[in-house]
């Protein structure tokens, strides 16, 4: 399998071996969804919190007699029976977050990158050693490069200056080829890639 390598300015310059045993096969859907599931569940807070009748202020007074009123027997008004008293089996804050083995986290981001290249969103750039002196000139070579939609780029070995126009471009999200996951690449319609950023990820999951 090949992935045609293109400039700055949108010309295909040559093109980069990918490896069969990965993009030349069907898509395992269930690896990818195993590891976004884990991936949302640690980006949840947790935050929600309820008070028990412990945590209730006041209650200390029996609110009637014992016996004799025909009614059940009550020994505080916050009780989880009465208006204002505690949540029974309320959420309290926990973390949600859990892992799984890292073998799966590296067949997701495979077969995500596979996803990708089969659906003609990624697209692999040479390295980038102009330096963009405003945003507007990037956006300009993205149009040239026909990138529409939400995007994430991973330019490593290209010039320092990237980071810094790129921050203002909509939908436009930058990580290092190193710190990429299955999630990142999936919540993303397209991929920007550079020659040096693929052969480093290549490495990773190879």
């Amino acid at each position: 399998m090949k992935c045609p390598v293109h400039n700055i300015d949108g010309k295909e310059t040559g093109s980069i071996d990918l490896p069969d045993e990965i993009f030349n096969k069907p898509v395992n859907t269930d690896v990818i969804h195993q590891a976004i599931v884990m991936y949302q569940a640690s980006l949840r807070q947790g935050n929600a919190s309820t008070k028990e009748r412990g945590d209730k202020r006041g209650g200390g007074r029996k609110p009637y007699r014992q016996k004799g009123t025909g009614r059940a027997r009550v020994g505080s008004n916050r009780s989880p029976l009465f208006s204002g008293g505690g949540i029974t089996f309320g959420p309290h804050p926990r973390d949600f977050g859990y892992s799984i083995p890292k073998k799966i986290k590296m067949a997701a981001l495979k077969e995500s990158l596979n996803v990708k290249f089969k659906d003609q969103n990624l697209l692999c750039l040479d390295d980038v050693s102009k330096s963009f002196e405003k945003t507007k000139e990037f956006a300009k070579a993205l149009e040239n490069l026909k990138i529409k939609g939400k995007t994430l780029a991973m330019l490593d070995g290209s010039d320092p200056s990237l980071n810094r126009v790129t921050r203002n471009i909509r939908s436009f999200n930058q990580v290092r080829s190193q710190d990429v996951n299955a999630y990142d690449i999936m919540r993303n319609k397209k991929i920007l890639i550079t020659k040096t950023a693929l052969e480093n990820i290549l490495k990773r999951i190879s």
